[in-house]
């Protein structure tokens, strides 16, 4: 075999190596450069990875992994399609700026960050690669064990307060899980997500309804997980507590919950009954987070609950359940999660230079850098708002063309119109009271950010903006990966054959 029938399984043994290596070399300080080497590094070689995946799976084709040469569905299968293939891209695109910045000193206000860093980077790459839900459970847990500590990394009061409730309501999320996937084997015989897709369908009358019960039990996880309403309320307060660069990866996590329910709700429980549940509680979502967004009073906050109504716009495209409108998901999910993280770094940029405001929406002295700093803010609040020609414009577009023909067109139309232009006001207010409310009787920063700081959240947005430069092959890629996920019989025949 070569390097390259190895490819799908490299971008999970890379960081799980790396973390290796990073606990033997030890967290010293005088070690400390050459662990942040280390790490970016693999990082670095980590995005290579993910961009050969998506340039092998964009010709359509189906990598399938078997662990140990089991064959599917008895054995471990990692499966690399154009869905997958994207999500590991855009994890290693997020941790890469967000690892630069962490480096500028963050990762020196506790032990094993990088080490942490990569078991988290290793979960969340072996959660878009796996071929079946119980690994999924696996990947899952991996992550938030290491988001456990990170979450909590530089203590402190109220991160360790808000830690702990974190730590306890995934642990119940982590026993749900385990009790639906349970039925689902009970009553299929099966965990892979393509024989799942095959075998579900078939199962009618009592079982059938048992099925369905799973199936809500797992979107009441996944919701959990992505911050879908009424699950949502433990989001604002988590990120809002983490330190910038671990809120800002954070903003990856969420999308695993929403990869979930497509993979499970979207592709193997199919159109009927599920999406008729989540499509309500997607408008919820994204109205309940843009009104918590206006009512912050800490730049963080504000944030935090700008990624719950980032959410809910994409469960809305997946609540849709067409093409077209998982095409506008997928879209709108790699530029919200782009901004969401570089809004965290931005904030942080920001309170440095604000003394004892910090991060408090209040009148304070001028920042040192108002104008790079309110440039970078204003591109990032027009996209998040939706506004043209940004990538944010161009992914809501997209998603009110696919709902013109759902029954609930005209309500999807005005959440997603008022929830924008909502989204402007709050951080037009945020900016309003950052940049020009000025008090010079309180003491602000006397020195703006470090070029390191401001390259890792200038790329951040800066990768936001070429979404719209390469809009068209980028929507292209999305239509073809929306198309790809339904085609079960595709994936039985590459996965399941003996």
């Amino acid at each position: 075999m070569t390097l390259a029938d190895h490819l799908p399984i490299l971008p999970v043994l890379l960081p799980s190596l790396t973390a290796i290596l990073m606990l033997l070399i030890g967290d010293d300080p005088e070690r400390r450069p050459l662990v942040r080497g280390l790490a970016l590094l693999s990082v670095a070689l980590g995005a290579v990875l993910g961009s050969m995946l998506v340039m092998n799976a964009a010709e359509g084709t189906l990598m399938v992994y078997r662990l140990g040469d089991w064959p599917a569905p008895f054995g471990i299968v990692l499966v690399i399609d154009r869905l997958s293939a994207l999500m590991l891209l855009l994890t290693s695109a997020v941790a890469l700026p967000v690892l630069l910045y962490a480096s500028g000193g963050w990762d020196a206000h506790g032990r094993h960050f990088h080490a942490l860093f990569q078991f988290q980077l290793m979960g969340l790459m072996g959660a878009f690669a796996t071929g079946d839900i119980f690994n999924l459970f696996v990947f899952f847990e991996v992550l938030l064990i290491a988001s456990y500590v990170l979450m909590t990394h530089g203590l402190g009061k109220e991160r360790l307060r808000i830690g702990l409730q974190y730590v306890v309501l995934n642990l119940v999320a982590s026993a749900l899980f385990l009790i639906g996937v349970s039925l689902l084997y009970a009553f299929t015989g099966t965990l892979n997500f393509a024989d799942l897709a095959l075998r579900v369908p078939q199962v009618q009358g009592g079982e059938g309804t048992v099925l369905k019960a799973a199936g809500l039990i797992l979107l009441v996880v996944f919701g959990f997980k992505a911050a879908m309403m009424p699950m949502a309320m433990w989001l604002p307060a988590t990120y809002a507590a983490a330190s910038a660069p671990v809120a800002a990866l954070f903003a990856i996590m969420t999308k695993v919950g929403v990869y979930a329910i497509l993979r499970v709700h979207g592709v193997v429980f199919g159109a009927d009954g599920l999406p008729l549940l989540l499509l309500p509680l997607a408008l919820a979502t994204s109205v309940v987070g843009v009104l918590g967004a206006l009512a912050a009073h800490t730049l963080p906050r504000l944030v935090a609950w700008l990624t719950v109504s980032s959410v809910g716009t994409i469960l809305v495209a997946l609540g849709l359940h067409s093409e077209a409108a998982w095409s506008a998901g997928l879209y709108y999910l790699l530029n919200s999660t782009l901004v969401i993280a570089g809004l965290f770094l931005l904030g942080e940029l920001v309170a440095s230079q604000r003394g004892p405001m910090a991060h408090r929406l209040e009148p304070c002295s001028p920042v040192a850098q108002p104008a790079l700093l309110g440039l970078l803010l204003l591109v990032a609040a027009a996209s998040a708002a939706g506004l043209p020609p940004l990538p944010g414009f161009i992914g809501k577009l997209m998603l009110l063309e696919a709902s013109v023909a759902h029954p609930l067109a005209a309500t999807v139309w005005t959440v997603v119109l008022a929830v924008g232009f909502l989204t402007l006001i709050g951080l037009a207010r945020a900016g309003s009271v950052l940049f020009w409310s000025v008090r010079p009787d309180v003491p602000g920063g006397s020195a703006g950010a470090s070029p390191m700081l401001l390259l890792a959240t200038l790329s951040l947005l800066a990768m936001s903006v070429l979404l719209s430069v390469f809009a068209a092959p980028v929507q292209r890629y999305t239509q073809a990966t929306a198309q790809q996920v339904l085609q079960r019989a595709d994936y039985a025949a590459v996965e399941l054959k003996p």
